[in-house]
């Protein structure tokens, strides 16, 4: 018997799980290769449909040039516009302008790019099988979108808050149309303005034009925030280079036309908002002056008045040298007293008294102000006829410099502001290249391609990982630390049979007798025949053929392996031990109804069941097959305790008995791993085989079956790796790749 006690069992080589074999590693995605190929076409797939299905994407460019700024204030002169500090606007600045709000709003609305209409029919089948799907058309007339039964035409469309992004449904009617929210329907004329009342506000709506058919066209009044921010996100705005000036402009979408139209727009807008912030600093110096030449007109009018009068009444006065001298002075301090004064009253304008630019005119204003009293001291010193001159024409000859200094600036500023036109200027304006830049279809083929191939490799290892079947004999030994005694290449002759229904079960001597699958079962036979272990004169040895788990073709190799024991002229005897679901009968085309089953029941029930005496005979239960030397006991009809039948005294006897009647017996026992009958039957075998199947048959399965059977002390003599397949991507094909004797040809 196949008996081991724990300590003699061999020690398993534990193998460095940390260790990667690239070979088999490579082995395991080749032989995974069917999947891989499958995965790959499928994303190829996949990418020639995404290339289809969306629409075409259009590009279109322009340019920009910041100049510096050119502002009015400097037709002032140097006194004035030298104080005010004129800054260049820089390019990343103008980038933040060209993309807010201020600048895109006009745009939206000028466009009507808050109006979103869709064609609900146009499903995804559609755009795959076209390739290309019409898209709105976006004027300052308002939108239109062709569909298959006629174009739609919006003018206006305003909504209440509460209905913004919100989706209505339009269909052309008898009357004109029907606008529907899914609640409601308003009924409307084409080509004229219709206002709805609703709860929440006023709908006004002009459509020129719908499709036929009662085909519906939805619609959206889209809000401010996400119209522009989906503008923003098409559109690009960067400096080219560093420090040029150049600001390049390049918008995307769906209709070429549609693009360069709408950058267009925002070039324009741009521009406007430009030559208003230019030209904002002139027209509040003009408004100023405005309304300060009347009031310095008045004053010297008035100041002219009196000294023509004093002159009447005292004639001409002779002043002296001194008293020219510092009535020239004084003169010049009180003009240039005015000039600070007006260019501090501009300033505070623009400025708070804190500023630098108001502190440093009050500080020269100061200094004037202590000037001119000391001149006054000093001519309060002279005579009172000439005290009075002086101040007289004094007072004239500074309302007269103000008065035509001030008309001389607002003539200046009234030229500039004539032709004043910003500091950008338009380099290049958007063209119509009708050139898609998207979708590549090379490179997305490509890359679904690439994608594909990884998820289908990514599955492979997943697979080989989750499922690590039998591939490599030694690793598997590795694993069990039971010797692959045999390998049994696959049979092609006899899998072409085992398909056909009506060939029924054959053997290998009966399909292909010269082949390497029977080759193989003779190599085994000559392994066991040296192997086995002495036994008494007289008595047959016993060999058990189980499996891990069902399917595996362990009845297969028993009866294959007996037809080849039998051609030594020896005795043999095949056993049907798996009483639940044995099928070696159906090789064999013996009835399955008297068997082992019914010779280990008890004599009562036998005798009830088929009428026998009591006294029962095994070789009543033993059938004869139609090769030479070899008798078949089948499993019999399925009983209810197939364990407790196999643990009996009647099954030891019998075994007894059958050594010696035959020199081998041949036990088909049910899977470790499904039942405990391969474990009971063991006790009497010389030989327990264990029978794997390639690329089927689990790893961890193989070895847990292998450890069942030592906890119960029996030890696996072989383990016989069945359906072997030989391909380029098996490392291992040199277990069976040579062959001996005639071939088939």
């Amino acid at each position: 018997m196949s008996k081991t006690t724990l300590d003699s069992v061999k020690a398993v080589p534990v193998q460095d799980e940390d260790d990667i074999d690239l070979l088999a590693l490579l082995m395991v995605l080749l032989r995974g290769w069917k999947l891989i190929i499958a995965f790959a076409l499928l994303g190829l797939l996949f990418g020639v449909l995404y290339s289809r299905y969306i629409n075409p994407t259009f590009k279109t460019d322009a340019l920009l040039q910041i100049d510096k700024s050119t502002q009015g204030i400097s037709a002032l002169g140097s006194n004035i516009s030298d104080l005010v500090s004129s800054e260049v606007s820089p390019a990343q600045t103008e980038r933040e302008l060209i993309k807010s709000r201020m600048v895109l709003e006009p745009v939206v609305d000028f466009l009507h790019l808050d109006i979103r209409l869709n064609d609900p029919k146009v499903k995804a089948l559609d755009k795959i099988t076209e390739g290309n799907t019409a898209t709105q058309d976006n004027t300052n007339e308002g939108v239109s979108l062709r569909t298959k039964d006629g174009e739609a035409r919006i003018s206006k469309f305003e909504v209440p808050q509460n209905f913004l992004n919100k989706s209505f449904t339009l269909t052309k009617s008898e009357a004109g149309f029907i606008l529907s929210d899914g609640f409601n329907d308003f009924d409307g004329k084409l080509g004229e303005q219709v206002t709805f009342r609703t709860t929440e506000g006023n709908i006004d709506i002009k459509v020129t034009e719908l499709p036929n058919n009662h085909h519906p066209v939805t619609i959206t009044k889209q809000s401010l925030q996400i119209t522009t921010d989906a503008l923003n996100n098409a559109l690009t705005v960067a400096e080219r280079g560093q420090q040029t000036g150049i600001i390049q402009l390049s918008l995307t979408g769906d209709n070429q036309e549609q693009v360069s139209r709408i950058l267009s727009q925002v070039i324009l807008s741009y521009i406007d908002q430009n030559q208003a912030r230019g030209s904002e600093q002139t027209t509040t110096t003009l408004k100023f002056m405005e309304a300060q030449i009347p009031k310095l007109k008045q004053e010297l009018e008035k100041s002219e008045a009196a000294f023509n009068k004093f002159r009447e009444s005292y004639g001409t006065i002779d002043v002296s040298k001194e008293a020219e001298l510092l009535l020239t002075e004084s003169s010049q301090l009180e003009v240039q007293l005015n000039e600070l004064n007006l260019k501090k009253a501009e300033l505070s304008t623009y400025y708070t008294d804190e500023h630098p630019l108001v502190t440093q005119i009050t500080d020269q204003i100061t200094v004037l102000l202590k000037r001119r009293q000391e001149i006054k001291e000093a001519i309060a010193r002279a005579p009172e006829i000439q005290r009075e001159f002086l101040k007289l024409s004094e007072d004239m000859g500074i309302n007269r410099e103000i008065y035509l200094t001030m008309l001389k600036n607002y003539e200046q500023l009234k030229i500039v502001k004539a032709g004043e036109i910003g500091y950008v200027r338009i380099v290049d304006m958007p063209i119509n290249t009708y050139k898609a830049i998207a979708p590549k279809k090379l490179q997305i083929w490509i890359l679904a391609l690439l994608l594909g191939t990884m998820l289908g490799t990514m599955l492979v290892l997943l697979r080989n990982l989750l499922r690590n079947t039998v591939k490599d004999p030694d690793r598997l030994e590795s694993k069990t630390g039971v010797p692959v005694i045999a390998t049994v290449p696959h049979s092609k002759s006899l899998d072409r049979l085992t398909k056909n229904k009506r060939s029924g079960h054959r053997l290998l001597s009966q399909v292909e007798h010269d082949g390497l699958s029977y080759e193989a079962i003779k190599s085994l036979r000559t392994f066991l025949m040296f192997g086995m272990p002495s036994a008494q004169q007289d008595e047959g040895r016993v060999i058990l053929i189980t499996g891990e788990s069902p399917g595996i073709g362990k009845s297969f190799i028993t009866a294959n392996l007996a037809e080849v024991f039998s051609q030594l002229d020896k005795k043999i005897l095949i056993i049907d031990g798996d009483m639940r679901l044995g099928h070696l009968h159906q090789i064999f085309t013996i009835n399955e109804d008297s068997g082992l089953n019914e010779y280990l029941s008890s004599p009562k029930q036998l005798q009830a069941l088929q009428q026998v005496p009591v006294t029962i005979d095994v070789n009543d239960f033993i059938h004869s097959t139609s090769i030479e030397y070899i008798d078949f006991m089948p499993r019999g009809r399925q009983p209810r305790n197939p364990t407790s039948l196999l643990s009996s005294e009647r099954f030891a006897e019998m075994m007894t008995q059958l050594r010696q009647q035959y020199d081998y017996i041949f036990i088909d026992s049910p899977p470790v791993l499904a039942a405990s009958d391969a474990i009971i039957t063991s006790q009497y075998a010389d030989k327990v085989l264990m029978v794997t199947r390639y690329n089927q048959s689990i790893e961890g399965q193989v070895s847990y079956a292998v450890q069942q059977m030592r906890k119960a002390n029996i030890e696996i003599d072989g383990i016989v790796l069945n359906d072997m397949r030989q391909g380029i991507t098996d490392k291992y094909s040199y277990h069976y790749n040579y062959t001996y004797g005639h071939n088939s040809k």
